[in-house]
């Protein structure tokens, strides 16, 4: 066998291998995107059967502007749930007392807005020439 064959045999047993182990690959993705939608409905499920529709529907508004504190207090409420602190239905005010504490708790980040004028180009003598 000369170089070009051997060369040939070698890319064509590579491809063979990439394709074995790409096709588990995608077999383990799929997999694992099922488990997670699982998880996902089953989370979604217990939530819909604890919560009453206004603290659900504050929920998803929280969910929309803050999805990391909206995954945590719902995990929150699902552990409270499995483990029997919760007695009846969440309703709108216990789940503004339970956000409240888990505000408390969290650090405050400081954000704040700084303007520099220098940078932006704006002077307050451009303001007088307009021509006149």
């Amino acid at each position: 066998m000369d170089d070009k064959e051997l060369d040939q045999i070698r890319q064509q047993r590579i491809a063979q291998m990439e394709s074995q182990f790409g096709g588990k690959d995608a077999e383990q993705q799929k997999a694992m995107q099922d488990r997670a939608r699982q998880q996902e409905d089953a989370k979604n499920s217990i939530l819909s059967q604890i919560m009453d529709q206004n603290a659900r529907a504050r929920l998803n508004t929280l969910k929309i502007s803050k999805p990391e504190k909206a995954q945590m207090v719902e995990g929150m409420i699902v552990r409270m749930a499995q483990m029997g602190q919760l007695q009846g239905k969440l309703d709108d005010a216990q789940l503004v007392q339970l956000l409240e504490s888990v505000n408390s708790q969290m650090p405050r980040s400081t954000s704040s807005v700084k303007f520099d004028r220098r940078r932006a180009a704006i002077d307050s003598d451009d303001e007088d020439d307009y021509g006149l």
